[in-house]
């Protein structure tokens, strides 16, 4: 991997405003990632392609990396991203909506990342789990939304992804299949290791 190149992503993202996974919470993910060196990663939301070209540092041999991204340019910023880092071997980038895309893979992971819409994680954590491998973990950024999560007060235009948040929440805490823990990392991130 490129680190020069990884840095100048990262910069240029932060410049433009475009969400990318903290610094705090990718130092998180990446102790679980290099403890266990996964062969296949899932993750919902690939923006810029940032957080994924940082995951492949800790795949095992041959391991990939399937992303989506539903916004188009988007997508393209990311293709190059992944080039200029020198890591396009490890990862497939999935152009088109979460919601359609997810319901036809059929692969198994070991671990998914869920970093897209808000409103929808709960169809996402359904779909992560008919995919995960026994073991496997399920990482959701941003869960506490910027404490609209944890706090009764919520604008009428948050309150749909603070409802479904909470969903989340909620399921990943009572599903018996899973031990969950909430950190306080970045803007919420739900670790739910799957038993």
């Amino acid at each position: 991997m490129n680190k020069q190149e990884l840095l100048k992503i990262k910069k240029k993202a932060l410049e433009e405003k475009i969400p990318i996974i903290m610094d705090d919470t990718l130092e998180v993910i990446e102790k679980y990632l290099k403890k266990d060196k996964p062969k296949r990663i899932l993750e919902i939301g690939t923006a810029v392609g940032y957080s994924a070209i940082c995951f492949t540092e800790f795949l095992a041999e041959n391991g990939v990396i399937d992303t989506i991204e539903r916004d188009e340019k988007r997508a393209r910023e990311a293709r190059e991203n992944i080039k200029k880092a020198e890591v396009e071997e490890k990862i497939n980038i999935y152009e088109g909506d979460a919601i359609e895309i997810l319901p036809k893979l059929n692969e198994k992971y070991d671990v998914i990342f869920i970093d897209a819409a808000k409103g929808k994680y709960t169809f996402f954590l359904n779909e992560a789990l008919r995919m995960v491998n026994k073991n496997g973990i399920i990482f959701a950024d941003n869960i506490l939304y910027k404490g609209y999560v944890l706090s009764d007060y919520n604008k009428h235009k948050q309150r749909t992804a603070v409802r479904n948040l909470r969903e989340y929440i909620k399921e990943t805490s009572e599903n018996p299949n899973l031990e969950t823990e909430i950190l306080e990392v970045g803007d919420g991130l739900a670790v739910s290791k799957i038993l």
